[in-house]
């Protein structure tokens, strides 16, 4: 078998309403307005499928004809290295694909990303030419449900003393744990927190605890934004109420002061959402700034990589958390890796209208876990009428 072509087009996403009471709604695109898949083609007539990022999440402002450069990347990439070669060669086509151009080598996340959804579609073809899922060929299954997270909806009013009443309802959605970010802007030089938002945050805390108890754990989800030492003050004010783990508390690119961070207290940091190639991971675990490892399969380097990085992770008592703020194909991928390690701890159950619909067998959240695909490759196919409606490129 050989690859034979490469298709790409624009899926336009459906925004969802995140609300938490009264006047708090709003809209929301999960994994960005827009998504990029990529098909290859075969001479035996399979076709895998696979997932660039876009990096649209944060820009409204961006539409499909933006991604005309990133689209022309997948096909140049693919004709240069992957077209007439065996789709079984997933190593040496990555290798082929990270280091075969001098100066294109990783961690460049565009790239990156590119990498990992052709990768992701060489493994859909393998799994369908072998009628099993991907995780049956990485060691098999682990785990029949996939635990994973909520996020927690904009507080009513914006009071941390509503806190409470939202842990309660999404206990009784059948949740046992859930993530906020109350630092905003997200993007942006690191910068200082002051008092006022630390106790602002440490009363969200304070309110979950007062009414649901120990009973859900709760995370504290930052994007880089904070000093070192603004990090260890919101640390210090927190850990009484025994987070789930603090993420990306300052931006990834210096581990020694992610490490930093995690030396001055107990809550496990977690990241690596924005991260790529085994090398990077090998560097964040070996130097003990963070437990748990958020390895995004659409921007690290596809699953192979990310199968790597949770044996790395595992052989230093770390777990991984996969990453899947990310369209349909790519949050199927994390899913198989998931699947098959046995050092997995939760999912980021992010789902849009888009994501429960755009599959003939959606990928299910439900009462605090995901159900494992069955099917073979990346155990899902498209929807073709729902498809059809949403792609605009």
């Amino acid at each position: 078998m050989i690859v034979t072509g490469v298709k790409t087009y624009v899926i336009e996403n459906e925004p969802g309403v995140r609300s938490g009471g009264g006047k708090s709604s709003e809209k929301w695109y999960v994994g960005g307005k827009y998504f990029l898949i990529l098909e290859l083609s075969t001479d035996e007539g399979i076709v895998g499928i696979g997932e660039k990022l876009t990096g649209s999440s944060f820009s409204g402002k961006m539409t499909w004809k933006d991604f005309k450069s990133q689209i022309q990347l997948i096909h140049e990439t693919v004709e240069a290295f992957v077209i007439g070669k065996n789709p079984f060669n997933i190593e040496k086509i990555y290798y082929d694909m990270y280091a075969g151009r001098h100066d294109y080598r990783l961690p460049s996340l565009h790239f990156g990303m590119v990498i990992s959804g052709i990768e992701m579609a060489l493994w859909d073809i393998v799994g369908k030419a072998n009628n099993q899922p991907i995780y049956n060929l990485l060691g098999g299954k682990c785990w029949d449900k996939l635990r994973a997270y909520a996020y927690m909806p904009p507080l009513p009013e914006g009071k941390p003393e509503n806190a409470g009443k939202i842990a309660e309802q999404l206990l009784r959605e059948g949740n046992s744990a859930c993530k906020f970010d109350p630092f905003h802007p997200i993007t942006g030089p690191p910068r200082d927190i002051g008092l006022s938002e630390i106790t602002y945050t440490e009363n969200i805390f304070k309110s979950i605890r007062s009414a649901v108890g120990n009973e859900l754990e709760v995370a504290l989800g930052t994007h880089g934004q904070l000093t070192t030492y603004s990090a260890i003050r919101v640390a210090k004010a927190i850990e009484p109420y025994q987070p789930f783990w603090f993420e990306e508390p300052v931006s990834p690119e210096n581990i020694d002061e992610m490490a930093r961070v995690a030396a001055h207290t107990s809550i496990p940091i977690a990241t690596g959402e924005r991260l790529a190639t085994i090398y990077q991971f090998s560097e964040l675990i070996r130097k003990q700034a963070a437990q748990i490892i958020q390895i995004d399969i659409g921007q690290a380097g596809g699953i192979m990589v990310g199968k790597k990085v949770a044996s790395i992770a595992e052989a230093s008592y770390a777990v991984i958390a996969p990453h899947m703020y990310c369209g349909p194909v790519a949050a199927a991928a994390a899913l198989q890796l998931a699947t098959c390690s046995p050092n997995f701890m939760i999912a980021e159950a992010n789902q849009g209208p888009l994501h429960k619909k755009i599959f003939k067998d959606p990928i299910v959240f439900k009462d605090g876990y995901i159900k494992v695909p069955t099917g073979p490759g990346l155990g899902v196919e498209f929807d073709e009428k729902i498809l059809a409606k949403h792609i605009v490129g």
